[in-house]
């Protein structure tokens, strides 16, 4: 099934970027929002629609080859419903693992692909890691860091939420799913914390929900140990732990969310670092890979973009121009770890990954 016609749901700054993206591509694209949203000089056209209400987005998909999700995750699933119902394409940015278990079983009957988990983490940090993991012979481990942070944090919690801070509390809430000496298990969030520099930057990294995707899966029996991290600075962890386990605040999601927003609102100034490292053998000698980055806002379109926007809808976009060129599957589930590196970063949008911005 070819792809021209791309339906974006959720215009924020990652959904509307992202449209923006694809049309640069070369698709016709029409963008969805509850709010009013006027189009712009890329070619974007827009429209008003209520996501929630599944006979309007049904009829938002209508003329649609594939849909991207660029939404809450908690409508996600509702969404792949309606598209493998209409037999088009299915694309997101979810974390949530209850989410994608959802999409995996509709992708068993699906006439188009389903692909979830298609932003940075899960994303485009799996594909970079399966990179490394096929250049051994024996893979021991693979470790994935990632921290989208301001690049002048204030306070204790020295962090501000530039992502949704519904997916924010779900991964510092939710089990994690590792690979450790071989065997596949649930450890808790938050967790497993160790030190790492980047730049010279002091980090801290513990364990959170949702950022493996598929990969433990996939790589139980072939890598020793495989294990997910967010990074932030310094303290942070302590901090989290404080208000959610002492607080109770994990019994109340929603209005933690509402109370970390109101006390650390999205910055413009900010930064995403990535450290992914393998280890592992090749011809008996034992080696490590790296790949470690720091992206800043950089300018698209004549507009700043912050580096956890353009990092995000860039991954996907160059996901999409890939199933649309038939690199890659056309129906079923489509996992980030089966992307090619070298393909990914020649698409126009992935591109960006390798030039740093």
């Amino acid at each position: 099934m070819t792809i021209e016609r791309v339906a974006v749901m959720g215009l924020g700054k990652v959904g509307h970027l992202a449209a923006e993206l694809l049309v640069e591509a070369g698709f016709d694209v029409t963008g969805h929002d509850a709010r009013p949203t006027s189009g712009d000089e890329s070619g974007l056209r827009t429209v008003m629609t209520d996501l929630g209400d599944p006979i309007a987005t049904r009829d938002a998909l209508g003329a649609a080859d594939a849909v991207l999700s660029c939404l809450p995750y908690h409508l996600n699933a509702g969404l792949a419903d309606v598209a493998h119902e209409l037999g088009i394409h299915y694309f997101d940015l979810t974390e949530d693992v209850e989410t994608t278990e959802r999409i995996i079983e509709l992708a068993e009957t699906s006439a188009g692909l389903m692909a979830p988990q298609c932003g940075l983490a899960p994303g485009f940090v799996g594909i970079v890691a399966a990179s490394q993991i096929e250049a051994f012979e024996r893979c021991r481990s693979i470790r994935m860091r990632v921290g989208a942070l301001p690049r002048h944090p204030t306070g204790l919690m020295g962090y501000a939420f530039n992502w949704s801070p519904e997916g924010v509390v779900n991964e510092y809430l939710n089990d994690c799913e590792v690979i450790e000496n071989g065997v596949r298990k649930l450890v808790s969030p938050m967790e497993w914390h160790e030190t790492i520099y980047v730049d010279g930057t002091q980090l801290e990294a513990f364990t959170t929900s949702g950022g493996l995707g598929t990969m433990c899966s996939t790589y139980l029996g072939r890598v020793e140990n495989l294990d997910y991290k967010t990074m932030r600075y310094p303290g942070h962890m302590q901090q989290m732990n404080f208000f959610f386990h002492e607080l109770l605040m994990r019994e109340r999601r929603e209005l933690a969310g509402e109370i970390l927003t109101n006390a650390k609102p999205p910055v413009d100034d900010d930064v995403v670092y990535l450290h992914i490292a393998a280890e592992g053998t090749v011809g008996g000698q034992l080696l490590r890979k790296e790949f470690v980055r720091a992206y800043r806002p950089i300018e698209i379109g004549g507009r700043q973009r912050t580096a956890i926007a353009w990092t995000t809808a860039s991954s996907v976009a160059s996901v999409i121009e890939l199933v649309r060129d038939g690199a890659l599957a056309q129906q079923g589930f489509l996992q980030q770890e089966d992307i090619p590196l070298d393909r990914f970063l020649a698409t126009a949008s992935g591109a960006r990954y390798g030039s740093g911005g």
